[in-house]
């Protein structure tokens, strides 16, 4: 039989969109030829300096180009960093996406919201189901993950054989009884090409602890416990809301929900079949007050200190239905995402503040159990799989680095593992893997109703704005005489009443300006705003070392008593339909 050359095979290119050097935002694009298989599309949280923003999302611009033919999307688990930006890749291109019952659930909750339709999209498997989409072929694979039906992918496409582990764990007694398929891990290893694996415990040394110790621990903190307990943790950890509503059920006590995520997946979780909640166990949230303290569990949003969550709503006193009191029992059960430490500390601090016993990782064991693989299980899968070459995904740069290091001492060629950044595109086939190009791959950022209408500039102005405040030039001028003001309104920068001296000489600063405009003949609005910025902007740096952002407003003078009178209103914050240049 004559043996088929490779020398010049296409390549088949495997793109990170997100999720590499990053917490979240996880997506990955293969493309072989014109066609294109993205795994997950999630979003992530904002950083601090991005005043103002929802969330933060891939830059989809590479799979939307007309030229390449998307088959599909298909889904590892139901998180939000990894299904979070769906919804907004489905705005705009029609494309199936394939997941596990729960994982479309979840998905199906957010098109809801956004009034889309969910069948011309949604296509469920069962784990252990293989598909054909154009010239990849897909099977889910069972893993254990801090969420129901998470699945690893087994991809083949060009002869190549592909495994992308998704999130997970190994967890010997799941709560769901579901244990990692490791069989069929075993079965298709030995002669995998390319592993992209999960990173995100890589620096974690040893095994993660089962879920069913976080149960025992709940059900040992709930058993004689007097008082009030409040417990803060994932909503789509399901599998953790089933322990705390068993040791619930256990201790005679009633479960009630606050914050809208929860709520939202308990609700799915139940009506799928995945959350078995004890009869009469569960309670409205406007009930509680009709209950003794040791005969209440709430269950609520705010593991990660989120400013509008239920628990920091609590914790600063807020929240419409439940206020913190002496005694209560605050069970913290999550560890920090990176980057949130500060505003979970912030609302620690206020529980101990109003007398709450605040249980966390730090001061209790077994209040939290990770779901991510540490060490000893990442050698496993090297030990199952033996890849040829590995990617290390998911995870900052600090974990990725740490994760390539374990499969160099799994016996991976150290040239053999691809260290990448999102943008970047790993080309191989059966002969050859190489990374030397890369893409764009920016960020999209979700304000409001608005998704990538906010950018640098307006990051760097919202940012300029908390640090120093607005300073507004209000003027009525008719062609280049002055009519009217100027009025100095400060907002953030100076509090005017108090600083009555800086105002007038900074108005006086500002008039000067316009009327040597005035005596220069100089007409260009543009350059009339350019030199208050300038002299405006020195004066006040000089009398008090800040840079607040100068803002001047040229009215167009129909009236001098008219646009006197607008200038008034603009100093009361009072402007409408007044023509503004």
């Amino acid at each position: 039989m004559a043996r088929v050359s490779t020398r010049n095979a296409p390549m088949l290119k495997v793109i990170p969109l997100g999720g590499l050097g990053e917490i979240g935002k996880n997506m990955t694009v293969l493309e072989y030829e014109n066609e294109i298989l993205i795994v997950d599309c999630g979003m992530s949280f904002p950083d601090d300096d991005m005043f103002g923003i929802d969330a933060v999302i891939p830059d989809f611009n590479y799979v939307l180009d007309k030229n390449k033919t998307v088959r599909a999307v298909v889904i590892t688990h139901g998180h939000e960093d990894h299904i979070g930006a769906l919804s907004f890749l489905l705005d705009k291109i029609d494309v199936p996406v394939y997941g596990t019952k729960l994982s479309l659930g979840l998905i199906q909750r957010k098109l809801d919201e956004k009034m889309m339709d969910k069948a011309r999209f949604m296509r469920q498997v069962t784990i252990g189901e293989v598909i054909k989409l154009g010239r990849f072929e897909v099977e889910f694979i069972r893993n254990n993950h801090s969420i129901a039906d998470s699945c690893s992918l087994f991809i083949k496409c060009a002869g190549l054989k592909i495994v992308h582990t998704g999130d997970f764990k190994i967890d010997y007694t799941p709560v769901d009884g579901e244990v990692i398929d490791l069989q069929r891990l075993a079965e298709i290893g030995g002669g995998i090409d390319l592993l992209l694996s999960d990173s995100t415990n890589a620096e974690c040394p040893g095994n993660t602890p089962s879920e069913k110790k976080v149960g025992n621990t709940l059900l040992e903190l709930f058993r004689g416990c007097k008082s009030r307990i409040i417990v803060t943790s994932f909503a789509s950890n399901i599998h953790r809301s089933q322990q705390i509503f068993n040791a619930a059920a256990a201790n005679n006590r009633k479960v009630a929900l606050s914050g809208r995520s929860m709520l939202n997946i308990v609700k799915v979780a139940q009506e799928l079949g995945y959350l078995k909640i004890p009869e009469d166990v569960l309670i409205d949230i406007k009930d509680v007050k009709n209950y003794k303290d040791n005969k209440i569990v709430i269950l609520t949003t705010g593991s990660q200190g989120e400013p509008m969550s239920a628990l920091t709503r609590m914790a600063a006193g807020e929240h419409r239905q439940i206020q913190i009191k002496n005694g209560d029992v605050v069970i913290m059960s999550a560890n920090p995402i990176p980057g949130n430490e500060k505003m979970i500390i912030d609302v620690v601090n206020k529980l101990f503040g109003l007398g709450a016993q605040v249980l966390y990782s730090k001061n209790t064991e077994n209040v939290h159990a990770s779901g991510h693989a540490s060490q000893e299980e990442l050698k496993l899968i090297f030990s199952l799989l033996k890849p040829k070459y590995f990617v290390p995904v998911h995870g900052e740069v600090k974990m990725l680095i740490k994760h390539a290091e374990i499969a160099k001492e799994m016996g991976v060629r150290a040239s053999n593992v691809f260290l990448m950044q999102n943008g970047d595109v790993l080309e191989i086939n059966k002969r050859e893997a190489k990374c030397e190009n890369s893409i764009g791959a920016g960020i999209t950022l979700v304000d409001g109703l608005g998704v990538g209408d906010v950018g640098n500039i307006v990051l760097k102005e919202r940012k300029a704005l908390s640090q120093f405040g607005i300073l507004m030039i209000a003027v009525a001028m008719d062609k280049n005489k002055l009519i009217s003001g100027p009025d100095i309104i400060s907002r953030g920068f100076v509090y005017m009443r108090e600083s009555s001296d800086l105002i007038n000489k900074t108005a006086q600063i500002a008039k000067g300006v316009i009327l040597q405009c005035e005596k220069d003949g100089i007409r260009d609005w543009v350059e009339i705003k350019t030199k208050l910025k300038s002299q405006v902007g020195d004066y006040l740096y000089e009398q008090t070392g800040r840079n607040p952002i100068i803002l001047p407003i040229i009215m167009s003078a129909v009236s001098a008593g008219g646009q006197a009178a607008a200038g008034q209103a603009m100093s009361r914050g009072e402007v409408r339909n007044v023509r503004v240049r």
